[in-house]
């Protein structure tokens, strides 16, 4: 077994779901989900089949994200994953209903951090063994970061004064 790390390369600003899956229909339901979360959202999404014949299935509503999201996949590699790639709005609003798919066994991460994907390589394929999402803590908040965080989740509209 070889153990590998893959970069996950999205566009600034855009946000990231990274999971795992168990069939085929995973495509259809999890456009369904992005569509149905909010009016006119721009996203593309990748799906790795792990049998029959393999194909990254795809579909979205802006072929620039549908294409990243398909160019991740072929770099994880690995059977039975996902990636959504999003522009302008957050993972937030569609997590609890994706995580909530029938289909979807786990969540690797939602974000916009930088992403790399631990890999494992064996002569049957690839899996995912988890992911380093953005950087590592540099110290511990202070009253003033506490009031930025506090000021930040209010002009996101996520918390009301």
């Amino acid at each position: 077994m070889q153990l590998k790390t893959e970069k996950l390369v999205f566009p600034e600003g855009c946000n990231i779901i990274f999971g795992q899956t168990h069939f085929i229909k995973t495509v259809e339901d999890l456009y369904e989900i992005m569509v149905g979360s909010t009016p006119n959202p721009e996203f593309g999404l990748a799906f790795n089949e792990a049998s029959g014949p393999c194909l990254i299935r795809k579909a979205g509503t802006d072929d620039e994200m549908t294409k990243v999201a398909v160019e991740n996949a072929q770099k994880i590699g690995a059977g039975h994953i996902f990636i959504i790639v999003m522009k302008d709005f957050f993972p937030i609003n569609v997590l609890n209903a994706i995580k909530g798919c029938q289909e979807v066994c786990r969540i690797f991460c939602a974000t916009a951090n930088p992403v790399e994907v631990i890999v494992a390589e064996t002569e049957q394929g690839r899996g995912v063994l988890g992911v380093i999402d953005g950087h590592s803590p540099k110290g511990v908040e202070t009253e003033k970061d506490i009031l930025e965080r506090k000021v930040l989740l209010r002009e996101f509209g996520y918390k009301i004064e």
